[in-house]
């Protein structure tokens, strides 16, 4: 089974690495005289905001991220003048501005990738009856970039920007599955400081899973993520540079029982992916 480049934390323009975590820019403020500590914790406050959590308090932002208040309070004035964040006088709480919104679109616009993928995945999500989708890491999850329903009644909800867990995911399994053994096993060292009581069931389904990606050429998630769930999943090296990506289909294990992924919906997305690469190279 092919192997990906190392693009878990890919190099900047100078070569250094990107930082994966709040714990890190203290580090970093150290050993990088470029480095600006103020703006990591701005994007950390960005980061904050997820769909479950779409208007937080200073207090909220400052038991997620673990800044003092003070900072806090700076950080979200600044980001609530510049429009990144809006105010809600009535609730006493934020939430993200209309130029986050353009920041994230203007991203997706340059994955080329997703214009390809698209009447492939919508084609794939029709005949399985469950959504075809397209993610990307963002440290120990993935992140829903592109995704296609199906017409189906019974559907996850699940859209552009959802956030899935990394480990328990065929999508984000997919991931760790092309990645070399050393980055593979730093993001499971990870994991298991999370969710230590979890994970040597975590590490069994995710060891279970790389040998079906071995096997088959994609990986499964039967019931991992949610016990009324399975999904299969397949990595994506994009030659546009938006790096190591994954698609999966997934939906309620009653219209994807293991066999029909094994046998049926895990060849058919291989072959999506073959055949999105061989357009991508076509281009």
């Amino acid at each position: 089974m092919r192997r990906f480049a190392a693009l878990s934390s890919p190099p900047n323009d100078d070569g250094a690495p990107y930082v994966e975590s709040l714990e890190q820019v203290g580090e970093e403020e150290v050993k990088d005289r470029q480095f600006v500590t103020a703006l990591a914790r701005g994007l950390e406050i960005l980061r904050a905001f997820t769909p479950q959590r779409p208007m937080l308090g200073n207090q909220e932002l400052a038991a997620s991220t673990g800044l003092p208040k003070p900072t806090i309070s700076r950080l979200t004035h600044t980001l609530t003048r510049l429009g990144y964040l809006t105010y809600s006088q009535r609730l006493g709480k934020y939430q993200l501005g209309t130029r986050v919104l353009a920041l994230g679109f203007a991203a997706l616009s340059n994955m080329g990738v997703r214009d390809v993928a698209r009447p492939l995945m919508q084609d794939l999500a029709d005949y399985a009856n469950v959504p075809v989708s397209l993610g990307s890491r963002d440290r120990l999850n993935v992140v829903y970039v592109e995704h296609c329903r199906s017409t189906a009644a019974v559907t996850l909800r699940l859209d552009i920007g959802s956030r899935l867990p990394l480990g328990t995911t065929a999508m984000g399994r997919a991931i760790l599955a092309a990645l070399p053994e050393g980055e593979r096993r730093y993001f499971m060292g990870h994991m298991a400081k999370r969710e230590p009581e979890k994970w040597p069931r975590i590490e069994a389904s995710i060891e279970k899973s790389l040998e079906e990606y071995r096997t088959h050429g994609f990986t499964l998630s039967v019931g991992d993520w949610d016990k009324d769930v399975n999904a299969v999943g397949v990595p994506f090296i994009a030659p546009d540079g938006s790096g190591l990506l994954a698609f999966n289909c997934g939906g309620p294990s009653f219209l994807l029982p293991r066999q029909r992924l094994l046998l049926d919906i895990g060849p058919r997305l291989v072959n999506l992916v073959r055949n999105v690469e061989a357009a991508l190279q076509h281009r």
